[in-house]
């Protein structure tokens, strides 16, 4: 017992003096939990939207050193029952995003205010499943939409007194490729289910944070532009045509409210 009990100080004493000399404008590594609400909008002009609000969970895990590079995965799940409008109304359409974001970056600390550029490659997944009659008879279907974009962004941190440090951050999406999958057969068994493919669009977000010691809390809004998609037979070609099916041009405003722990 005497010989264990200055090995264990010995290996608590790195982690406290790790926890003393956190810098708080650096980013911060280990583990991340969080829960967020947030009120969604899509739209496709002229043809549909879906719109309400929404619950969600957020994790995450950074790698840090100290020459200030530093590595990231972000997961999230989001759960709505929307509203559609469209060929008539269907209240409470399940609705749910599948996030994972794999990000590298590099802090700049000063004194007082740090900038933290970042680059990476993002996945999105939403499921969509309006199936029913609408409130003029229209069948719906369901509808997976993939997205693969590549981020670029920056956020910088500032001391705002009392241990407590605001964390702005602007971002830029590249859109790199996308799918949409339509079960046009939920709706008449007489058609196919199609995949459209979608290679035009761009995306943008932003977020303003404040932390303080263990505790991230702030608001955030994310923003897609997908442009029409290919156009894809669902009926057979005679005399060189036939009736297809794409994904028209589309929008999708989110902006809601989090909180986040870190361990």
């Amino acid at each position: 017992m005497k010989r264990l009990l200055p090995a264990l100080l010995l290996l608590a004493c790195p982690v406290a003096i790790a926890q003393q000399d956190f810098n708080p404008l650096s980013t911060r590594p280990g583990l991340e939990l969080g829960v967020q609400g947030a009120r969604y909008e899509y739209k496709e002009p002229d043809v549909a939207k879906l719109s309400g609000n929404r619950l969600g969970l957020v994790a995450g895990y950074t790698w840090a050193d100290e020459s200030g590079l530093f590595g990231k995965l972000d997961f999230r799940e989001s759960y709505g029952r929307l509203k559609y409008e469209g060929s008539g109304t269907i209240d409470k359409v399940p609705d749910m995003i599948l996030e994972l974001r794999a990000l590298a970056g590099l802090d700049w600390v000063g004194s007082s205010v740090s900038l933290s550029p970042y680059l990476g490659l993002g996945y999105r997944y939403l499921i969509d499943n309006p199936t029913g009659y609408s409130s003029t008879g229209a069948v719906g279907y369901r509808r997976y939409s993939n997205y693969l974009y590549a981020p670029a962004g920056l956020t910088a941190r500032l001391h705002i007194g009392g241990g407590w440090v605001l964390a702005p951050t602007i971002e830029a999406d590249v859109f790199l490729y996308g799918t949409q999958v339509s079960k046009l057969s939920d709706a008449d068994l007489g058609l196919p289910d199609v995949t459209n493919r979608q290679s035009k669009g761009r995306g943008h977000r932003a977020s303003l944070f404040v932390e303080k010691g263990s505790w991230a809390f702030g608001a955030w809004t994310q923003y897609w532009h997908i442009e029409d998609s290919d156009s894809v037979c669902i009926t057979p070609v005679v005399a060189g045509t036939c009736l297809a099916a794409r994904e028209p041009v589309n929008y999708t405003r989110e902006s809601g409210l989090e909180l986040r722990y870190r361990f």
